[in-house]
């Protein structure tokens, strides 16, 4: 599945979205009670200031007490209170707001957290292929940023909406109270300006989209330009790589202002409206004190809701904007977890011990793309303890063999079988534990050699580690270290010469103990020391094991009990040696001649 296709479908779909986010809800529902429960009183507060204003004004500023149910409000008595009730009022919206914002940012991260938790089980889940088509800035943006968005503003978004609701909702109540005429009029108004944020949501879900997909092809250029600095360098590419990355950044600004051009314009309109509103609310005002239906105090208290009630009106507009946002991020994080992985394996799988005969490849045909063949008819066997060398041209399809055996891909069509099984009965664990892959540029952690040999075998005693590092010749440069195995080797091993990379790799081979060996180009990088030191190491993975071998070097196919050329994707020849080299201008023999005639072999394996 290319994630540069995925469009966030269900979008719009609240009722589906909130249903697939409420797992990850449902732990913290008590703590998110309480959140909104205390949103309720942090609305309500500025209602209660307005209300405040009409006593304040009519008792306090005009003098005219008010007596209710037998007790007389005088303007001493409010004038004394009023600046106490502020300065309460502003201590428990504070202590309030405190409290509110604390939950609101914990169950934020918590939710975040569990969303990132289980995306990042699913990305390990995935196969070979999902990463063949997606490239390495796509995938952090979409597993790394979309769950930010997604998760982390729901709680806070949903918690402002109840706060700016209840504060809309007190305020509007305070407009009735004063004078039902003016609210009507003013509440009329406001929904007015307030209504072209509808038309919005299908934009922000374009720009949104654009925006993600955009975002990993930046973050794809940081990483190439990491890892590639050395090419970057050599091939003076830096004002190509720059150029590309200002094109980025150009694009991104475009679509960040296309869609400010697009809601921007709101803005004015909704100032325009709500000032024509205001104004209305005053002529129709100034007629109702005049007649005597509403007192100054009133009206001031009314106009205070009314300029009160915009901005939560319009601090709703922009979080359900907000939401929006959250809602398609949502979509795109569910749409990664139902991403289902071409390699599945079969209920009640069967599971591999050990080989006990043979592998057999019968009649693989094989495509990456549709109607473009990589592999056709691939027919051979290897007994067990055998070594199969494979050659041939360059992407004639050696390394897809050798990658359909722990099913990195799955077979189009015929079958690979070990011991007379189809791989595909077996688990993808079982299957997977009786191989270990030596490659040309071997993957190293961050971390320590130690660690990386360990990954091997986790559980390994210390003798088996002193044993691996034996065996893969490692001990000589091991010694040398001050920390030993414990020294760190840095990212990708950048600390490491590439045959020193190549003996950590077999040393972690050898601890693991598969009874089945794939080396692909495992010395093709190296110089002839190198190779020399490295093929040593090789040699005592390679006992007592089936071993399938990529290589170009006469070390280590001369001596391979089967050797097969693949061209194009048929194997055309297979055969020992010597009995390849019996056939008249046959492939292996032109390829030897070509090769490895004109040079004396290396220590053969």
């Amino acid at each position: 599945m290319k994630l540069e296709s995925t469009s966030a479908k269900t979008a719009f779909n609240y009722k589906y979205l909130l249903w697939r986010i409420f797992p990850y809800i449902r732990p913290f529902l008590f703590r998110i009670f309480i959140t909104f429960i205390l949103a309720i009183p942090l609305g309500l507060l500025d209602g209660a200031t307005a209300l405040a204003l009409k006593p304040y004004i009519d008792i306090v500023v005009n003098g005219n007490s008010v007596v209710y149910k037998g007790f007389e409000f005088t303007r001493e008595f409010l004038s004394s209170i009023i600046p106490f009730a502020i300065v309460l009022f502003a201590m428990a919206q504070g202590g309030l707001r405190y409290i509110n914002s604390y939950l609101t940012d914990w169950l934020s991260a918590k939710i975040s957290n569990s969303v990132k938790i289980d995306l990042f089980k699913k990305l390990t889940t995935l196969d070979t292929k999902f990463y063949d088509e997606n490239s390495s800035g796509i995938i952090l943006t979409r597993f790394l940023s979309d769950p930010d968005t997604a998760s982390r503003t729901i709680v806070t978004s949903l918690k402002d909406i109840i706060t700016c609701f209840t504060e809309a909702i007190g305020l509007v109540f305070v407009l009735l109270w004063a004078s039902w005429k003016l609210a009507f009029v003013g509440v009329a108004v406001l929904t007015i300006a307030f209504s072209p944020l509808a038309v919005i949501r299908k934009r922000i879900k374009k720009v949104s989209n654009e925006s993600a997909v955009l975002g990993g092809g930046i973050t794809t250029n940081f990483n190439e330009t990491y890892h590639g600095n050395k090419v970057i360098t050599g091939y003076c590419l830096q004002e190509k790589i720059y150029d590309k990355f200002v094109g980025q950044i150009r694009k991104s600004f475009d679509l960040a202002i296309s869609l400010s051009k697009r809601v921007s314009w709101m803005s004015p309109i909704m100032y325009l409206i709500a000032s024509i509103g205001i104004a209305i609310v005053m002529f129709f005002g100034n007629h109702l004190i005049i007649t005597g239906e509403m007192t100054t105090g009133s009206f001031a208290s009314f106009i205070t809701s009314l300029l009160l009630l915009y901005k939560p009106v319009k601090a709703l507009g922009n979080t359900l904007t907000s939401l929006q946002n959250v809602f398609v991020a949502s979509s795109r994080v569910f749409e990664l977890f139902d991403i289902e992985p071409s390699i599945k394996e079969k209920e009640n799988p069967i599971q591999l011990a050990d080989v006990k005969e043979k592998v057999e490849f019968q009649n693989v045909f094989f495509e990456y793309e549709e109607n473009t063949p990589v592999l056709k008819n691939i027919t051979f066997e290897a007994k067990k303890g055998e070594t199969v060398a494979l050659v041939g041209n360059s992407g004639g399809g050696k390394s897809t063999i050798v990658n359909l055996l722990p099913r990195f891909y799955d077979v189009c069509g015929g079958s690979i079988k070990i011991d007379g099984i189809d791989i595909k009965d077996y688990s993808l664990s079982s299957l997977r534990n009786n191989i270990s892959e030596v490659f040309q540029d071997n993957f190293l952690f961050s971390g320590t050699i130690k660690e990386n040999i360990l990954m091997g075998k986790f559980d390994a005693t210390e003798e088996e580690i002193q044993n691996a590092v034996k065996l893969a010749h490692l001990d000589d440069f091991i010694y040398k270290l001050d920390r030993g195995l414990d020294t760190v080797i840095g990212e990708m091993g950048a600390s490491l010469s590439g045959g020193q990379r190549q003996r950590v790799a077999i040393a972690r081979a050898i601890l693991k103990n598969a009874p089945i060996i794939i080396l692909d180009e495992a010395t093709s990088a190296l110089d002839n020391k190198s190779e020399v030191i490295v093929q040593k190491a090789l040699y005592n993975l390679m006992q007592n094991k089936t071993v399938f071998v990529i290589a170009h070097r006469l070390s280590t196919i001369k001596n391979a009990d089967k050797i097969m050329v693949i061209n194009e994707g048929v194997l055309v020849e297979q055969g020992s040696h010597e009995e390849l080299m019996q056939i008249n201008e046959g492939q292996y023999k032109t390829l030897y001649n070509m090769q490895f005639a004109k040079s004396e072999p290396l220590n053969a394996l």
